[in-house]
């Protein structure tokens, strides 16, 4: 049964992976029934038949442990904890949108031009960088005067996917 439930947080581990950073920034209602679902149908994978308590405390135990090994991971092995975690991912840079970092990330230009704007950014060229940050959030860096030392306003938002009917 322990090696179930290893099996079933590895899969579950790498399939959330894949799904990319903008899809765990902030939960929807859609991805909490898929959270919820996917609990429900791996549950049986990871106990098998043994229903009893003593079961569910071995899936849980290893579950916990299996978790504490890639958190100690995460922080030791920089090459492990950039495929479990990610890496930033340039959405804008000097104005220009760029295309394959949206195509990777499965995010649309409306979703992004609508990110953009939430930063009170009204055009693409008024950013100097926007980046999808690992934990689904999207920093904007615009080209400005006078904006600080640098030279730059600085500003960071959550990024949340808006589902729509036809999706």
């Amino acid at each position: 049964m322990a090696l179930r439930t290893l099996v079933v947080y590895v899969v579950l581990l790498v399939g959330i992976r894949l799904s990319g950073k903008r899809e765990i920034g902030q939960f929807t209602p859609f991805d909490l029934v898929v959270l919820l679902l996917l609990s429900n149908a791996v549950q049986n994978a990871m106990t098998g038949p043994d229903t009893s308590v003593v079961g569910g405390i071995v899936a849980a135990a290893v579950l916990i442990i299996v978790n504490l090994a890639v958190a100690a991971g995460r922080g030791r092995f920089a090459p492990f904890r950039r495929w479990v975690e990610g890496v930033p991912v340039v959405l804008v840079s000097h104005g220009e949108i760029q295309w394959p970092s949206l195509a990777h990330e499965r995010m649309t230009s409306d979703e992004l031009l609508a990110t953009l704007r939430e930063h009170e950014v009204s055009d693409v060229g008024q950013v100097e960088m926007a980046m999808l940050e690992i934990d689904g959030s999207v920093s904007v860096i615009r080209r400005a005067e006078k904006a600080g030392p640098d030279g730059f306003r600085h500003s960071r938002r959550r990024f949340v996917r808006r589902h729509r009917a036809h999706d």
